[in-house]
Formats: structure tokens, sequence, C-alpha cells
């Protein structure tokens, strides 16, 4: 009997198949031969000691069912696959392998992510898997600087670049092993996933062994006896994407967010509604507007038409009950966007309406935003769907799945400063994408950030791609990341793959800064609002402020979030005691006050940056001690404005306030104090743990 030759049994991909789809794969595994009928005399070719491994229907975990004995000689073969088979009578036959030298036990594993697809898993493995659940992600493909940043993020990396004494294992072979699975061509690109999994994977000086292996594909199929037959073609791992060039409007968004005219159906002309309350909305911002009412002549004071057949106008509003959508978005033809605000389709358990509201709109050669979202807010183009009147046209844009939300972030980021190119909710995304509005974002000359809040990604690869290929500042707010991604999982791979490990890898992959909060959402705009196209020099993070207990609470702040604050430049010592501050580190205490001299920080900043430069200076102030002393607002107002100095007088350096206790200030002297630091581009947060994300989130972006 040849050496993986069996039949193979219905329903069951066993490990000598998967063994041999990675040896034409070019990753080793150990030499073995299968044997279905206790005849063990071609195992005597193998070299001592020996392996012997049980396979056949169900047997997915071997260990737990003790269906594996290691360290065997040949002539005590046929003894433990007696005893295996006394226990386990319905086993398929026996895998016999030779034994893998000791080395560093690691775990590869791909599992299909239900909105993501295939992700790669790597990372501590054997008797470590469970216990330490020592893993790094990515999203396949992986590139081989992917694949080496995976296995340097592990805690127990040290284990693979030599450790007290002990050799480092051949890391290239481990990232070609990787490489082969997870890379441009491999193995997932051919696997039904399912889940794919080698656990223990040895990693030695010499190289790395693949010894034991998994597979449970994605379907159930009768599989051919050649291992290569095992494979499909990629095209067949999912369907295709839709085909957004066949929509008239695909090729931009402006209309969306800037249109020459809007029309609203489901307003009354007797009793007041939500379509009354977006004609006050569209009125009060002085958009050409048309009411859509199949009897008056006008509502509310604004004209009127029977159908969306005879408005002429880029976008439409409909908020009528659900099961009426579908009617009046069939009417919309030459409308570019319709927007539908009206709850009740798939969010409700209702799939089939909400088809039905996609194929109108189809028919009818329109796009359509939502179902069941609020619609668009652009200053620019007189687009809203809030009260209260429009702030400033800015750069920067949000998308979200939450029209709610995307209020509150408008009207509280405005409120802090931040100015809006374009926000748009998309509700359940039926039709029009997060990834597409990304894509068009990324290039539209009005914005130079975004932001997004998602639940449900829709098309998660599309979104990956938009991700990957923006070349601006973008955070990621997601909300339900403390869900299980994988329901059920059979393999270590599955347990192990979250909907909150997806998303960081998301990030990690693409870049993008993930928080996991909304106030941390409008901070990070903020900081890319002022700061997102200053070219930096240098690098690290300096800190200075008063007090030397927030100093090292400041110290905390940023290790939390994952910002090293390096330490101060030896030559620059001098200098600092010639102004009377005595340096003992970063962060660096200074005396800032009522009574201080305003313009210290700024003298204190020029004497470091002159021995280095700095990416990121976050200075902090205690405003309540300038009132608790005396009505000490103008002091306040001049460390702002020697702080302003100091970020002119830095071009290539980004600099931040922070306004610890700032509600002890007296009404209207933190909005003055913000003023001041927006005119100089300097962004302004309340809290340290604030300012902290926001740098982090900032990371090199911009660095020369």
């Amino acid at each position: 009997m040849s050496v993986y030759e069996h039949e193979v049994y219905e329903y069951e991909v066993y490990e000598y198949e998967v063994k041999a789809l990675l040896s034409e794969a070019g990753v080793p595994v150990p030499r073995g031969v299968v044997v279905d009928d206790l005849d063990f005399g071609p195992a005597g070719e193998l070299a001592e000691p020996l392996v012997l491994k049980a396979f056949g229907p169900g047997l997915v975990h071997k260990s737990d069912a003790g269906a594996v004995v290691l360290g065997l000689r040949a002539a005590d073969l046929p003894a433990a696959a007696a005893e295996m088979r006394s226990r386990l009578p319905d086993l398929a036959g026996f895998l016999v392998e030779e034994q893998a030298a000791a080395g560093v036990e690691l775990i590869v594993g791909v599992v299909r992510d239900s909105a993501f697809g295939p992700v790669l898993l790597a990372g501590l493995g054997g008797v470590w898997t469970e216990a330490l659940r020592d893993t790094a992600l990515r999203l396949c493909p992986v590139s081989e600087r992917d694949a080496r940043r995976m296995l340097a993020s592990l805690r127990g990396a040290p284990l693979l670049y030599g450790h007290r004494g002990t050799p480092p294992v051949d890391v290239d072979a481990v990232v070609k092993l990787l490489m082969a699975v997870g890379g441009p061509g491999g193995l997932w690109e051919r696997l039904e996933l399912g889940e794919f999994e080698l656990n223990p994977v040895i990693a030695a000086p010499a190289g790395v062994m693949a010894v034991d292996a998994r597979y449970l594909p994605a379907e159930p199929s009768r599989l051919p006896s050649e291992p290569s037959d095992l494979l499909v073609e990629s095209s067949d791992l999912s369907a295709e994407p839709p085909d957004r060039a066949a929509y008239p409007a695909s090729a931009g968004f402006l209309p969306l967010f800037e249109p020459k005219a809007v029309a609203v159906v489901g307003a009354s002309a007797t009793r007041p509604n939500f379509g009354n309350m977006f004609l006050d909305f569209y009125k009060a911002a002085g958009i050409p507007l048309v009411a859509v009412h199949p009897e008056a002549d006008q509502v509310a004071g604004v004209r009127a038409v029977p159908s969306l057949a005879h408005a002429d106008v880029d976008y439409a509003l409909v908020a009528v009950p659900a099961e009426r959508c579908p009617e009046v978005v069939r009417q919309a033809a030459g409308v570019p966007f319709v927007q539908v605000m009206s709850g009740g389709f798939g969010e409700a358990g209702r799939a089939e309406l909400e088809g039905e509201l996609v194929a109108a709109a189809q028919a009818a050669g329109t796009r359509l935003l939502g179902p069941n979202c609020m619609g668009v807010y652009c200053p620019r183009g007189r687009q809203t769907f809030v009260g209260g009147g429009m702030g400033p046209p800015g750069s920067v844009a949000l998308i979200s799945q939450s029209g709610g939300l995307a209020g509150e972030v408008i009207k509280v980021g405005e409120r802090r400063g931040l100015a809006f190119s374009r926000v748009v909710t998309v509700g359940n995304a039926a039709d029009v994408t997060p990834a597409e509005l990304l894509r068009w974002l990324a290039h539209d000359p009005e914005t130079a950030a975004v932001g997004l809040y998602l639940e449900d990604p829709r098309d998660g690869r599309e979104l990956f791609e938009a991700l990957r290929a923006a070349d601006l500042p973008v955070v990621l707010l997601v909300g339900g990341r403390s869900g299980q991604g994988q329901e059920a999982a059979a393999s270590h791979t599955g347990g192990m793959v979250s909907d909150r490990r997806i998303w960081e890898t998301v990030a990690e992959q693409t870049g993008a800064a993930l928080v996991s909060g909304q106030d941390d959402l409008i901070g990070v705009l903020a900081f890319f609002q002022a700061h997102g196209s200053r070219v930096t020099d240098g690098d690290g993070v300096l800190v200075v402020g008063p007090s030397g207990g927030a100093s090292v609470l400041a110290a905390d702040a940023f290790d939390l979030a994952g910002v090293r604050l390096d330490p101060l430049p030896g030559d620059a010592l001098d200098d600092l005691r010639g102004l009377r501050v005595a340096a003992s580190g970063n962060p660096l205490e200074v005396p800032v006050g009522p009574l201080g001299r305003a313009g210290l920080v700024p003298e204190v900043i020029d004497a470091i940056m002159r021995r280095r430069p700095y990416r990121d200076v976050v200075a902090h102030v205690n405003v309540q001690a300038f009132f608790t002393y005396g009505d000490a607002a103008e002091p306040l107002y001049a460390y702002a404005r020697a702080l302003a100095g100091a970020q002119d007088a830095l071009p290539r350096t980004r600099v931040t306030l922070v306004t610890r206790n700032g509600e002890c200030a007296p009404p209207g002297v933190e909005d003055e104090v913000r003023r001041i630091a927006a005119a100089a581009g300097i962004p302004v947060y309340r809290t340290m743990e604030a300012a902290a994300v926001a740098v982090a989130a900032g990371g090199r972006c911009g660095t020369a």
C-alpha cells in the first residue's frame, strides 16, 4: 500500500488527504502510510519513533477521543490499533507517521468570516492554543510583510527568535508556510471553507513540519479520490459582487450630496408627520423643493406633484409605510437617488419586501439609499436631515448605518468645531453600500478624512478593499463587536475568530483607526481635521503640562492607547534649567496657571524641539486652577494664544491641547479657548484619555 492512498468516504476529508494537498502546495508534512486492513508492514519503512492516528466519520478532535498515540515502535502498532478500535468501533482506518522532532508548536488556520471572507490565523499552538490564545489574524491574501508582522506581534514571539539560549527557529520557513496557506494563490483560494487548520506546526531551526491537519468544507459533498480534486476554482468561492457600473449614477455621488432639487414623498396636507418635518428642514436650508402628494396642489406651502414621475429632482426622500415604498420607487425613473427613510424591511425580518424594494429601484434606474435611514447632510449642498440649522462646510465626511448616531455626531461634532463635507446614513444598505461611498469620498476634493459607523458592513470584502485603497485618514466605529463571529466552530481557529478581532485585523491591515465609542469617533475626526494634511518631522510624542500626578496619569493614558513617550533629549536639560524647569522626563512638568508666564510652555517646547523633533506635542492645562484663585479667563486665553504661536512656529509638528477640568470654567470660556486653538489648527480635548486615543489614531499619518 503506497503512501496516502485510501478509499475516500462520503462527507469526510481525512487528515492524510489534507496532508497530500499540503505536500502539493510545498508545505512539509511527516512521512506516513495509511492502513485500513491492520497490515502495518509498510510502516516498517518509516523511521521510529512513530505516531499512530485513527480516522473515521465524525472523528474531528482525535486527541480528545484518544485516537492518537506517540512514541511507538513498528512492532507496537498492531496492539495500539486494536486497543483504539475496541474503543472506537466505527474507525475507517489508521495513519502512521514518523514522529516530528521537538520545536516550537504553532497553529495556522483559515476560516471564512461571514462578512469578510477567508481569514488567516497564526499563533502558539499545540497544548498552548486554548490556554494562551496567543494568535494573530489577517484577511487573505496576506503579504510576506503581513506574515512577518503576525509572528512578531505574538506574545510568544521570543520563542521564535531565540529565547534564553535556545536557537531561533527558521522564521523564513514559517513565513513560507503562511504564504502557501494564506498568500496570493494559496490554499485559501482553492478550498471550500469551512475551516482549515494545521495544529501543531512544529517550527525548528531546520525548518517547519505540519504535524496535524484538519479541513472542514463549507458544504458536504462526495469527495473525489485524487487529492488535487479537493480543490475548487477560486471563482467558485463566492458570488460576484453586484455590477455597480450598471447603474447610471454609480460614477458619482455628487447629486446625492448636492442635488439641484429635492422631492419629499409622504408629507401630509392635514396631519403633520415625519415627511412634514423634512419639508421644514429643507425649507429652512433653502434648497429647491417639491412635495409628492396624490391629491394636494401644495403641502405646507410647498408645491406638490402627484408622483415622482412628475418631479424634476436629483434626490427624493420617501417617508411612507413600508408596503407602499416599492410602488413609490418604481415611479422614480429619471431621479438619480431615492432615499427610503421608512423602516420595516430586512431589519424587521421582511427580507422579501426589501428585495422587492431593490428590484423597484433597479427597474426605475435609480440608486436606493437605505431603507431605514435618515438621509444626507451636506452644508455645501443644502442637504440635511437634522434641525437647528446647518454648520459651516468643511472637510470631514461620515458614513453611518445609524441615522440617530449620525445626527449626534453632527450636532456634538459641530459644537466641538467639526465642519462636515458629506454625511450619509445608509441604514440597511440594500443597494448603496458603505464601501462604494468610501471609494467615492476618497477621491472627493472636498473631503480630507472619513469616519464610519457600521453594524453590518454588507459586503465586508468590498469594504476591506475600499479601506486599503483609501488615500486619506479613516476612523472606524463598529457596533456589536463583542459578538462571536463564528457561531459554531469545530476547530480552534473558528473558536478564536470573533467579530471584535476581525475588525481589529481590518484596521491593522488597512491603516484605519478603530475606536470604541462615539466620543472617540468625534475626537479622532477632530484630530484628522486639524492635522490630517500636516507633514511632520521626527517621531514620538512629547507631553508637557502642570501637576506631577496629572503627568503620571497622562503617561498611563498614552501607554493604554499604545503610544510610547520617549525620553527627553539629554542635551536640552541645561536649557530647561535655564527656564527654571526641573526636567524629570516625558511627560514633562511645566508650571502653567493663572500666575504663570503664558509663554513658558512654548519656550520649553522650542528648547526641546531644537534638539529633537517630535511628531506630536500634547500640552495640558488644569482649567480649574485658573478659576479657583480668582477670575482668570484672560491668563487662560493668553496661554492658548501662546500655544497657537508655538504651532505656527512649528508647522511640521502636530500640537494638541487638553483642557483638563474644563467644566470648572464659566460659560463661554471653553468656547473661546477652542476658537483660539482652532484658528491655529490645534484640536482641543477635555481629557488626556481622549487626546491619547486621537494621537494614537493619527499614528504616523503625514510623516515625511
